[in-house]
C-alpha cells in the first residue's frame, strides 16, 4: 500500500542510478506561462536516455537485486516504455531479461527493446495479456518478475524525477504528470507528501486510459476497454495498490481527449521543438484546453515520454497546424487533502 512507499527509498534510488539515467532539462516555457498566468517549467523525461522516465525505476529495482537472483534474469510486461528501461537496465548489468508486450506496441519501442538485447514476446493483443503472460512466465520458471507499477523499487526510481524537480525549483507548488498504472505517481507521491507536502499534484488521463478516474469515482476497481490510444503508456487497468496510491497522491485528476492529446503532440513540436508521445503530452494537454485552469504556480509538468514512431509523429502534427486551444473545462478535484 502506499504507506509502504518511503521518500528516503527515492533518495537511495538517486544515489544508485547517478550515471545511467540522465538528469533531465527543466525549462521554462514561455508561452504555456502566458496561458497558465504563472511560470510553467517542463520536465524534459521525453529526453531520457531511453526516451521516457521508465529507466529510473528499471535500473534502480534490477540494481537493487541480490546476485543469486539476477543471475536467473528477470521478466517484465510493457507497453514499450518500461520494457525499454528495463532491457537497458538488464543489458547494463549483464542480466538476462523477457519482456511480454502487446503486439499494438508501437514499432520504436518494439524495436528498441530488440536492439538492447532482451527477448520479446509482442503476440499478446494488449497490455494486461502481456501482463498475465509475463507473471505466469516468472512463476513458472522461478525468476524475478519486475512490474511497471507494483515494485517497490520501480517505483522510488520513478520518484527522482521529482527530486530533481524539488531542487532545481524550490518554489514549485503544483506537479502535472500523467496517470496510468501509477508508478509514476506512486514515487511522486511518496517523496512530495513527506518532504513538500505543500506541493499540489495533477494527474492527467486519455479518456481511453482512465483508469485511474473510473477507479476513484467508483471506489473500486474497474476494468476497462482495449481501444487504441495515443497514450499507449497509460492504457490497461490498474490494481489495489495503483489505486491506494491514486487516493493518498492526487489532488486532481483531468481528462483529455484523443483530440486534445494530438493537438498537444503538435504544439510542442510547433512551439518548444519537442518529440513527446501521447502519454507525455497529455499534461500540456490538459493546460493548453484550460482543464486544469489558473493552477498555483510555479508548475512543473512532467513530459514522461517521447517514444513515438516517426511517421505517426509526422501525421499528428501535420493534421493540426494550429495551437487549436479553447476554453475547455474545469478539472476533477479528487481526494482533496
Amino acid at each position: 500500500m502506499f504507506s509502504d512507499l518511503r521518500s528516503r527509498d527515492v533518495h537511495a534510488a538517486a544515489e544508485r542510478i547517478r550515471g545511467i539515467a540522465r538528469r533531465t532539462d527543466l525549462r521554462r516555457s514561455p508561452v504555456l506561462s502566458e496561458l497558465a498566468g504563472t511560470d510553467v517549467f517542463l520536465k524534459l523525461e521525453c529526453r531520457q536516455v531511453t526516451g521516457s522516465f521508465k529507466l529510473r525505476g528499471a535500473y534502480n529495482a534490477l540494481a537493487s537485486l541480490a546476485s543469486e537472483r539476477r543471475a536467473r534474469g528477470v521478466v517484465a510486461a510493457s507497453a514499450g516504455n518500461h520494457g525499454l528501461g528495463i532491457a537497458y537496465a538488464a543489458r547494463e548489468l549483464g542480466i538476462p531479461a523477457t519482456l511480454y508486450i502487446p503486439s499494438t506496441a508501437p514499432a520504436v519501442k518494439r524495436d528498441g527493446i530488440i536492439a538492447l538485447g532482451a527477448k520479446v514476446d509482442a503476440t499478446s493483443p494488449d497490455y494486461d495479456h502481456a501482463l498475465a503472460r509475463a507473471v505466469a512466465h516468472a512463476e513458472r520458471e522461478d525468476v524475478p518478475f519486475v512490474s511497471a507499477t507494483g515494485d517497490t523499487d520501480v517505483i522510488a526510481g520513478q520518484g527522482t524525477a521529482a527530486l530533481e524537480i524539488l531542487e532545481e525549483l524550490q518554489t514549485v507548488r503544483t506537479i502535472i504528470g500523467p496517470v496510468g498504472g501509477a508508478g509514476l505517481l506512486g514515487g511522486f507521491g511518496s517523496l512530495l507528501r513527506a518532504e513538500a507536502p505543500a506541493v499540489r499534484i495533477v494527474g492527467v488521463q486519455g479518456t481511453r486510459s482512465d483508469a485511474m478516474a473510473r477507479a476513484l469515482e467508483a471506489g473500486r476497481l474497474v476494468s476497462v476497454s482495449h481501444e487504441g490510444t495515443l497514450a499507449d503508456g497509460l492504457a490497461g487497468d490498474i490494481d489495489d495498490l495503483a489505486l491506494d496510491v491514486g487516493k493518498h497522491s492526487l489532488d486532481a485528476l483531468s481528462i483529455v481527449t484523443e483530440e486534445e492529446i494530438e493537438i498537444a503532440i503538435a504544439w510542442l513540436s510547433r512551439e518548444e521543438a519537442l518529440v513527446v508521445e501521447g502519454s507525455g503530452a497529455v499534461g500540456v494537454a490538459a493546460l493548453l484546453q484550460k482543464k486544469i485552469y489558473k493552477p498555483n504556480g510555479p508548475v512543473a509538468v512532467v513530459l514522461s515520454g517521447g517514444n513515438i514512431d516517426a511517421a505517426r509523429h509526422a501525421e499528428v502534427v501535420a493534421r493540426h497546424p494550429a495551437q487549436g486551444v479553447r476554453a475547455g473545462t474545469a478539472e476533477t478535484s479528487v481526494s482533496p487533502r
